[in-house]
Order: structure tokens, then sequence, then C-alpha cells
């Protein structure tokens, strides 16, 4: 088993699908949202209340088109894969496909930058992304 936080080379990530990055990205953003709220002291119930409302689709949505004017070429073809990935289950109900695709996208970049150990510029997207929010 592998240690936690240890890196892998973007080639290694390139032979991941979009898909399981999403998978690894949509905890990482968890991780980030609920490490806040834990630091700032809130009730086990208000934040649970906050991820919530901070880690779903149509906020991720939003969330990468916070960032998208600060992305890389690079990282702007990356998130073009992760909007354009057929999962192989439908959207959430009520979510529509287009805010999904989104949604993956986002996901899909913050799992690579995290599988790829750019953890500062992780952190600075997640920052720009959650400005305000938290």
């Amino acid at each position: 088993m592998g240690e936690i936080n240890t890196p892998v080379s973007d080639a290694a990530a390139r032979q991941l699908g979009v898909l399981e990055l999403a998978y690894l990205g949509d905890t990482v953003c968890d991780l980030y949202v609920r490490e806040r709220l834990v630091k700032r002291g809130y009730s086990v119930h208000e934040m649970h209340r906050r991820a919530t409302a901070l880690v779903n689709a149509q906020a991720q949505a939003e969330a990468l088109e916070r960032i998208r004017p600060l992305l890389t070429e690079e990282e702007a073809a990356l998130v073009r894969r992760g909007k354009n990935a057929k999962a192989h289950h439908a959207a959430p109900p009520g979510v529509a496909h287009s805010v999904y695709g989104h949604s993956t996208a986002f996901e899909t970049l913050l799992g690579s930058l995290y599988l790829t150990g750019r953890f500062d510029r992780l952190t600075e997207l997640l920052q720009a992304a959650m400005e305000d929010l938290l």
C-alpha cells in the first residue's frame, strides 16, 4: 500500500481515466471544505449543512467557473477532458447533465493536481474557488 500524499508522475496520472481522477478529486474537495469547517469550530450539524452545500454538483460547477480564468493551458485541457467524460451512471436526480459535466471537470482537475503532488497549485485553486464561501 502506498503512503498518503505520495505523488505519481504526470505520465502515470495520464494513464488514469478522467473519471478515476474525478473520483479522487471529489474527495479532495470534500476534505478541503471539511478541514476548514472543523477549524472554524462549528457544531457537527452546522459543518454537515455547510459541507453539503459546498460539495455537490452545482457548487462544484460554480467553483470551476470562478477559477476558469486562472487555469493554465494544460489545466484547461484537462478540464475539457473531464467535462466530456462519459460516466457509466446518470447525473444525480435534479442535476442537469451540463452541470454534472462541469462538476466532473472540476473534480478531474483537483484529482490530477493532488495525485501529481502539485499541492501548492491545488491549494491556490481551491482557495480561489471557495473564496468567501467558507
